[in-house]
This record gives C-alpha cells, structure tokens and sequence, in this order.
C-alpha cells in the first residue's frame, strides 16, 4: 500500500503542476518540471522496491526478475522503467530540447498504456483481489480518458495556438482524481 500512497503524492505533485499549464498561470512556473521529476523519481523507486523479492534488492536474479514469467513483477518493473523514460523526454521537453510535435507523443502515451496494463493487473492470490481490480479498473479508465485527453489537447494545441483548451484541464484534473484515489488506496 505505501508504494500506491507514494505514487499518490507524486500525482497530486504533477496534477497540481499541470492545472497550472492548463489554466496558462505564468506564476509558479518552475513546477512545469514536477511532471518530469516525479514520473522520473518515482520510475527509480518503482524498478528498485516494487517488489521485494526481486532484483536489485531481493533474492532474484536480474534474468529472474525479468525473464521469470511473474507478470506482477515484470509489470511493475514495466510500469518504472516507462516512467523513468518518459519523465527524462517530459524534462527534456519541457527545457526546450525537443521542440517537435512527436516528442509530446510519448507521455500522453504512457498513460493510455499505463492505463490498459492495470485491465490485466493482479496481486496474485489475495484475499481482496476484487476490491483490487475494481480499483485498478477505474484507476485505467481514468488513465486511458486523460491520456486520450492530453493527445487531443497536444493537437488543439498546434491547430489552434492561442486558445486554451479544456482537454488540457481535463487531464489534469484527472491526474488529480487518479492522484486522490492511489492516496486513500487499501488491499
């Protein structure tokens, strides 16, 4: 449960930082780079104690944790190395390196892919694994709308330059419901 409440913080931290964009607030513009920081720290802490049993720091080879056919673990380990790689282009976005459209690609992306891998999702044999997947369930839904949204906004975005777009808002907002639920998550 501490790594759903971790993840928690991390998207309320990048909600919070994209209602910002979203409403176009030049205040406070150093938080542009919570997203790529969070998704980044939080991919590091995912791929190292996701899973207490595996590599690096369980009895798991590195070949067993990843070639062993223990979907939970290769999904979590999955899941931290999709946001480490996406929080380093989101930085490097973000200061300006990657200028071109397709580099905005990749996190609208992850959430949609993200959000697909909690439909498959389990905890093994546990005694509440209905509760779980109604939670993941809805935390993919969630994900896949605000993906979805944040391609849709990526492309008002260059279609129409000087508009604010209400698909932005939407992502945000649900980063922050997403953000809301991991915090008050239970098995």
């Amino acid at each position: 449960e501490f790594n759903h409440h971790l993840a928690g913080v991390f998207l309320l931290l990048i909600g919070l930082s994209e209602v910002r964009q979203a409403f176009g607030w030049p205040a406070l513009s150093w938080t542009r780079f919570l997203l790529p920081g969070a998704l980044a720290v939080g991919g590091v802490f995912l791929l190292i104690w996701s899973d207490h049993d595996s590599w690096p720091i369980g009895s798991m080879t590195f070949a067993q944790t990843f070639f062993g056919g223990d979907q939970e673990i290769l999904q979590h380990k999955t899941y931290g190395v999709l946001a480490f790689v996406v929080g380093a282009v989101e930085f490097l976005r973000r200061l300006g390196w990657c200028a071109n459209a397709a580099w905005m690609v990749p996190l609208p992306l992850f959430a949609i892919i993200g959000g697909l891998m909690l439909f498959s999702h389990a905890h093994g044999d546990h005694p509440g694994a209905h509760k779980i997947a109604w939670h993941h369930a809805l935390m993919g839904t969630m994900a896949i709308t605000a993906g979805s949204s944040k391609l849709v906004s990526g492309w008002r975005a260059r279609q129409l330059a000087t508009e604010r777009s209400y698909w932005e808002l939407l992502w945000a907002s649900l980063v922050l419901i997403i953000g809301l639920q991991l915090l008050i998550y239970s098995e």
